[in-house]
Protein backbone atom coordinates (compact mmCIF):
# COMPACT_ATOMS: atom_id res chain seq x y z
CA UNK A 1 0.00 0.00 0.00
CA UNK A 2 0.89 3.53 -1.10
CA UNK A 3 -0.96 6.63 -0.82
CA UNK A 4 -0.39 9.63 0.99
CA UNK A 5 -2.99 12.79 2.37
CA UNK A 6 -3.55 16.62 1.27
CA UNK A 7 -1.55 19.15 3.05
CA UNK A 8 1.53 19.98 5.33
CA UNK A 9 2.84 19.98 9.06
CA UNK A 10 1.24 18.30 11.99
CA UNK A 11 -2.30 17.93 10.70
CA UNK A 12 -1.31 16.37 7.80
CA UNK A 13 1.46 13.96 9.53
CA UNK A 14 -1.26 13.05 12.09
CA UNK A 15 -3.83 12.14 9.75
CA UNK A 16 -1.30 10.28 8.24
CA UNK A 17 -0.49 7.88 11.44
CA UNK A 18 -4.43 7.78 11.75
CA UNK A 19 -4.93 6.29 8.45
CA UNK A 20 -1.78 4.02 8.36
CA UNK A 21 -2.76 2.55 11.69
CA UNK A 22 -6.35 1.76 9.86
CA UNK A 23 -4.96 0.38 7.05
CA UNK A 24 -2.99 -2.15 9.08
CA UNK A 25 -6.22 -2.91 10.98
CA UNK A 26 -8.09 -3.95 8.00
CA UNK A 27 -5.17 -5.69 6.44
CA UNK A 28 -5.34 -8.26 8.92
CA UNK A 29 -9.05 -8.70 8.14
CA UNK A 30 -7.88 -10.41 4.51
CA UNK A 31 -10.64 -8.51 2.70
CA UNK A 32 -10.78 -7.77 -0.92
CA UNK A 33 -8.53 -4.37 -1.63
CA UNK A 34 -11.71 -2.69 -2.93
CA UNK A 35 -13.46 -3.67 0.19
CA UNK A 36 -10.32 -2.09 2.14
CA UNK A 37 -10.49 0.79 0.31
CA UNK A 38 -13.92 1.07 0.99
CA UNK A 39 -13.91 0.98 4.70
CA UNK A 40 -10.93 2.95 4.57
CA UNK A 41 -13.18 5.71 3.25
CA UNK A 42 -15.59 5.29 5.49
CA UNK A 43 -12.42 5.96 8.27
CA UNK A 44 -11.42 9.04 6.83
CA UNK A 45 -15.05 10.07 6.54
CA UNK A 46 -15.76 9.94 10.36
CA UNK A 47 -12.14 11.30 11.15
CA UNK A 48 -13.37 14.53 9.34
CA UNK A 49 -16.48 14.72 11.59
CA UNK A 50 -14.58 14.66 14.38
CA UNK A 51 -12.77 17.69 13.91
CA UNK A 52 -15.99 19.59 12.83
CA UNK A 53 -15.47 20.69 16.16
CA UNK A 54 -12.35 22.62 15.99
CA UNK A 55 -11.32 26.08 15.20
CA UNK A 56 -11.25 26.38 10.88
CA UNK A 57 -7.28 26.71 11.08
CA UNK A 58 -6.64 23.71 12.49
CA UNK A 59 -9.08 21.81 10.36
CA UNK A 60 -7.49 21.50 7.03
CA UNK A 61 -10.00 19.46 4.35
CA UNK A 62 -9.02 15.54 4.95
CA UNK A 63 -8.59 14.20 1.60
CA UNK A 64 -6.22 11.54 0.64
CA UNK A 65 -5.09 8.90 -2.32
CA UNK A 66 -4.02 5.35 -2.23
CA UNK A 67 -3.19 2.79 -4.42
CA UNK A 68 -3.63 -0.94 -1.92
CA UNK A 69 -2.38 -4.06 -4.06
CA UNK A 70 -2.21 -7.89 -2.84
CA UNK A 71 0.18 -10.13 -4.43
CA UNK A 72 -1.11 -14.03 -4.22
CA UNK A 73 2.30 -16.32 -5.21
CA UNK A 74 0.62 -19.58 -5.99
CA UNK A 75 -1.37 -18.60 -8.96
CA UNK A 76 1.06 -15.22 -9.28
CA UNK A 77 -1.18 -12.69 -9.93
CA UNK A 78 -2.12 -9.28 -8.42
CA UNK A 79 -5.03 -7.64 -7.22
CA UNK A 80 -5.29 -3.91 -7.42
CA UNK A 81 -7.48 -1.20 -5.86
CA UNK A 82 -7.44 3.06 -6.39
CA UNK A 83 -8.43 5.41 -4.59
CA UNK A 84 -7.95 8.41 -6.52
CA UNK A 85 -4.53 7.68 -6.72
CA UNK A 86 -1.39 6.89 -9.98
CA UNK A 87 -1.52 3.18 -11.11
CA UNK A 88 1.76 1.41 -10.50
CA UNK A 89 4.36 0.20 -13.31
CA UNK A 90 4.60 -2.94 -13.97
CA UNK A 91 8.28 -4.40 -15.40
CA UNK A 92 7.96 -7.56 -16.79
CA UNK A 93 11.26 -9.89 -17.05
CA UNK A 94 11.57 -9.36 -20.84
CA UNK A 95 12.45 -5.39 -20.03
CA UNK A 96 8.88 -4.02 -21.37
CA UNK A 97 7.29 -1.74 -19.47
CA UNK A 98 3.60 -0.63 -18.82
CA UNK A 99 1.62 1.43 -16.89
CA UNK A 100 -1.71 -0.50 -15.42
CA UNK A 101 -4.80 0.12 -17.23
CA UNK A 102 -6.74 0.13 -14.18
CA UNK A 103 -10.31 1.86 -12.70
CA UNK A 104 -9.60 4.36 -9.90
CA UNK A 105 -12.12 5.47 -7.28
CA UNK A 106 -12.98 8.82 -5.92
CA UNK A 107 -10.15 9.91 -3.53
CA UNK A 108 -10.65 8.90 -0.06
CA UNK A 109 -12.36 11.43 2.32
CA UNK A 110 -14.41 12.09 -0.57
CA UNK A 111 -18.40 12.50 -0.69
CA UNK A 112 -18.40 10.17 -3.43
CA UNK A 113 -17.37 7.78 -1.42
CA UNK A 114 -17.54 3.72 -2.90
CA UNK A 115 -17.57 2.02 -5.22
CA UNK A 116 -14.13 0.83 -5.75
CA UNK A 117 -13.25 -1.48 -8.32
CA UNK A 118 -10.59 -4.01 -8.48
CA UNK A 119 -8.34 -5.12 -10.97
CA UNK A 120 -6.46 -8.40 -11.44
CA UNK A 121 -3.54 -9.24 -13.09
CA UNK A 122 -0.98 -12.34 -14.36
CA UNK A 123 2.36 -11.35 -13.29
CA UNK A 124 5.22 -13.06 -14.41
CA UNK A 125 8.01 -14.65 -11.73
CA UNK A 126 10.34 -11.90 -11.74
CA UNK A 127 8.45 -8.70 -12.60
CA UNK A 128 8.86 -5.62 -10.61
CA UNK A 129 5.88 -3.46 -9.61
CA UNK A 130 6.74 0.08 -8.96
CA UNK A 131 4.43 2.10 -6.53
CA UNK A 132 4.43 5.65 -5.55
CA UNK A 133 3.01 9.05 -5.45
CA UNK A 134 1.64 11.14 -7.27
CA UNK A 135 4.57 13.94 -7.40
CA UNK A 136 7.35 11.54 -8.63
CA UNK A 137 5.98 11.98 -12.38
CA UNK A 138 5.59 15.70 -11.95
CA UNK A 139 9.26 15.90 -10.58
CA UNK A 140 10.73 13.72 -12.97
CA UNK A 141 12.83 15.40 -16.06
CA UNK A 142 10.44 13.11 -18.13
CA UNK A 143 7.22 11.44 -17.33
CA UNK A 144 8.93 8.50 -18.38
CA UNK A 145 11.95 8.18 -15.74
CA UNK A 146 10.47 5.38 -14.10
CA UNK A 147 9.57 3.08 -16.88
CA UNK A 148 13.25 3.87 -18.48
CA UNK A 149 14.91 2.74 -14.98
CA UNK A 150 12.78 -0.32 -15.12
CA UNK A 151 13.57 -1.54 -18.34
CA UNK A 152 16.50 -3.21 -16.27
CA UNK A 153 14.28 -5.31 -13.41
CA UNK A 154 17.20 -7.74 -13.05
CA UNK A 155 18.67 -5.12 -11.46
CA UNK A 156 18.97 -4.76 -7.00
CA UNK A 157 15.72 -3.26 -5.96
CA UNK A 158 17.98 -0.34 -4.53
CA UNK A 159 19.90 0.34 -7.38
CA UNK A 160 17.27 0.64 -9.26
CA UNK A 161 15.59 3.07 -6.22
CA UNK A 162 18.68 5.03 -6.45
CA UNK A 163 18.78 5.24 -10.31
CA UNK A 164 15.21 6.99 -9.93
CA UNK A 165 15.66 9.47 -7.31
CA UNK A 166 19.37 10.48 -8.87
CA UNK A 167 17.32 11.57 -11.97
CA UNK A 168 14.87 13.57 -10.05
CA UNK A 169 15.53 17.49 -9.70
CA UNK A 170 16.15 19.21 -6.69
CA UNK A 171 12.57 20.73 -6.17
CA UNK A 172 11.89 20.84 -2.27
CA UNK A 173 8.46 22.52 -3.07
CA UNK A 174 7.13 19.71 -4.13
CA UNK A 175 7.73 17.65 -0.98
CA UNK A 176 8.48 14.31 -0.21
CA UNK A 177 8.39 11.59 -2.68
CA UNK A 178 7.67 8.06 -2.48
CA UNK A 179 8.45 5.41 -4.35
CA UNK A 180 8.39 1.33 -3.50
CA UNK A 181 9.21 -1.98 -5.94
CA UNK A 182 8.34 -5.59 -5.07
CA UNK A 183 10.32 -8.07 -6.80
CA UNK A 184 7.57 -10.97 -7.74
CA UNK A 185 8.16 -14.73 -6.89
CA UNK A 186 5.98 -17.56 -7.30
CA UNK A 187 6.29 -20.77 -4.26
CA UNK A 188 7.86 -23.97 -6.47
CA UNK A 189 5.35 -26.57 -6.06
CA UNK A 190 7.11 -28.54 -3.97
CA UNK A 191 6.78 -26.23 -0.81
CA UNK A 192 3.51 -26.88 -1.35
CA UNK A 193 0.73 -29.31 -1.13
CA UNK A 194 -3.02 -30.25 -1.25
CA UNK A 195 -5.81 -32.65 -0.56
CA UNK A 196 -9.47 -33.27 -1.38
CA UNK A 197 -10.75 -34.75 1.44
CA UNK A 198 -14.58 -36.35 1.91
CA UNK A 199 -17.03 -33.75 3.90
CA UNK A 200 -17.14 -36.91 6.48
CA UNK A 201 -15.93 -37.23 10.28
CA UNK A 202 -13.10 -39.67 9.25
CA UNK A 203 -11.76 -37.00 6.98
CA UNK A 204 -9.91 -35.53 10.07
CA UNK A 205 -7.89 -38.75 10.67
CA UNK A 206 -7.36 -38.61 6.68
CA UNK A 207 -6.16 -35.11 6.81
CA UNK A 208 -3.68 -35.89 9.67
CA UNK A 209 -1.95 -38.66 8.21
CA UNK A 210 -1.83 -36.42 5.04
CA UNK A 211 0.03 -33.63 6.76
CA UNK A 212 1.79 -35.89 9.05
CA UNK A 213 3.87 -37.47 5.78
CA UNK A 214 4.06 -34.27 3.83
CA UNK A 215 5.59 -32.97 7.39
CA UNK A 216 8.47 -35.61 7.30
CA UNK A 217 9.00 -35.05 3.87
CA UNK A 218 9.88 -31.48 4.42
CA UNK A 219 11.96 -32.15 7.22
CA UNK A 220 9.98 -30.44 9.61
CA UNK A 221 10.77 -30.65 13.51
CA UNK A 222 8.88 -33.25 15.93
CA UNK A 223 7.41 -30.30 17.47
CA UNK A 224 6.23 -28.09 14.96
CA UNK A 225 4.69 -31.01 13.16
CA UNK A 226 2.83 -32.58 16.27
CA UNK A 227 1.54 -28.65 16.79
CA UNK A 228 0.35 -28.67 12.68
CA UNK A 229 -1.49 -32.24 13.28
CA UNK A 230 -3.31 -30.49 16.19
CA UNK A 231 -4.49 -27.23 14.38
CA UNK A 232 -5.48 -29.39 10.81
CA UNK A 233 -7.55 -31.35 13.39
CA UNK A 234 -9.36 -28.28 14.80
CA UNK A 235 -9.81 -26.58 11.50
CA UNK A 236 -11.00 -30.28 9.41
CA UNK A 237 -13.58 -30.64 12.60
CA UNK A 238 -14.87 -27.38 12.54
CA UNK A 239 -15.20 -27.14 8.44
CA UNK A 240 -16.79 -30.59 8.44
CA UNK A 241 -19.25 -29.39 11.39
CA UNK A 242 -20.32 -26.17 10.34
CA UNK A 243 -19.01 -25.75 6.45
CA UNK A 244 -20.39 -27.24 3.60
CA UNK A 245 -18.28 -29.51 0.53
CA UNK A 246 -15.94 -29.40 -0.96
CA UNK A 247 -13.58 -29.30 1.73
CA UNK A 248 -9.80 -28.91 1.01
CA UNK A 249 -6.21 -28.75 3.13
CA UNK A 250 -3.35 -27.34 2.03
CA UNK A 251 0.17 -26.73 3.45
CA UNK A 252 2.81 -23.99 2.24
CA UNK A 253 6.07 -24.35 3.65
CA UNK A 254 8.15 -20.78 3.09
CA UNK A 255 9.44 -18.56 5.82
CA UNK A 256 6.46 -19.87 7.95
CA UNK A 257 4.99 -23.33 8.14
CA UNK A 258 0.92 -22.32 6.83
CA UNK A 259 -2.10 -24.59 7.04
CA UNK A 260 -5.32 -24.02 5.00
CA UNK A 261 -8.88 -25.58 5.17
CA UNK A 262 -11.17 -24.71 2.59
CA UNK A 263 -14.73 -25.44 2.34
CA UNK A 264 -17.49 -24.01 0.77
CA UNK A 265 -19.26 -22.09 3.18
CA UNK A 266 -18.70 -18.37 3.07
CA UNK A 267 -19.88 -17.50 6.85
CA UNK A 268 -17.14 -16.98 9.03
CA UNK A 269 -16.25 -18.88 12.43
CA UNK A 270 -16.23 -17.44 15.59
CA UNK A 271 -13.61 -17.88 18.19
CA UNK A 272 -15.79 -19.17 21.17
CA UNK A 273 -14.83 -18.79 24.99
CA UNK A 274 -16.12 -22.06 26.35
CA UNK A 275 -17.20 -22.49 29.57
CA UNK A 276 -15.43 -25.35 31.89
CA UNK A 277 -18.73 -27.37 31.69
CA UNK A 278 -19.12 -26.92 27.65
CA UNK A 279 -18.04 -30.22 25.68
CA UNK A 280 -17.25 -28.56 22.53
CA UNK A 281 -16.32 -24.56 21.36
CA UNK A 282 -12.52 -25.13 21.62
CA UNK A 283 -11.58 -25.65 18.08
CA UNK A 284 -10.55 -21.63 17.23
CA UNK A 285 -9.42 -20.88 20.46
CA UNK A 286 -7.16 -23.93 20.35
CA UNK A 287 -5.67 -23.02 17.03
CA UNK A 288 -5.36 -19.33 18.23
CA UNK A 289 -3.11 -20.56 21.03
CA UNK A 290 -0.99 -22.44 19.03
CA UNK A 291 -0.42 -20.19 15.68
CA UNK A 292 1.39 -17.14 15.52
CA UNK A 293 -0.92 -15.65 13.64
CA UNK A 294 -4.57 -17.11 11.94
CA UNK A 295 -7.50 -15.64 10.02
CA UNK A 296 -9.90 -16.22 7.34
CA UNK A 297 -10.20 -15.01 3.54
CA UNK A 298 -12.86 -14.86 1.49
CA UNK A 299 -13.45 -16.07 -2.24
CA UNK A 300 -16.37 -16.75 -4.92
CA UNK A 301 -16.47 -20.39 -3.81
CA UNK A 302 -16.43 -20.31 -0.19
CA UNK A 303 -13.27 -19.62 2.33
CA UNK A 304 -10.65 -20.68 3.73
CA UNK A 305 -9.43 -20.77 7.41
CA UNK A 306 -5.66 -20.52 8.22
CA UNK A 307 -3.05 -20.69 10.72
CA UNK A 308 0.61 -19.65 10.24
CA UNK A 309 3.31 -20.68 12.40
CA UNK A 310 7.44 -20.40 12.83
CA UNK A 311 9.59 -22.78 11.47
CA UNK A 312 12.68 -23.69 13.79
CA UNK A 313 14.62 -22.24 11.22
CA UNK A 314 13.62 -19.17 10.91
CA UNK A 315 15.25 -16.56 12.09
CA UNK A 316 13.51 -13.30 13.15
Amino acid sequence: MVGEVAGQGIHAATTLGQIRTAIHSLASLDLEPDEVLARLNDTALSLAEERVVLPPADRPPLAGSCVYAVYDPLPQTCTIALAGHPPPVVAHPDGTTEILQAPSGPPLGSAEGPPFATTTLSVADGSVLAFYTASLPQISPSPDTLQRVLRHPERPLQDLCDDVLYRLRNDPCHGDVFLLLARTHALPDDQVAAWHLEYAPRAVGTARTHARHQLAHWGVDEETAYTTETIVSELVTNAVRYGTPPLRLQLIKDRTLTCEVHDGNPLAPRLHHAKTIDEGGRGLFIVAQLAQNWGVRYGLDGKAVWAEQPLSTTRR
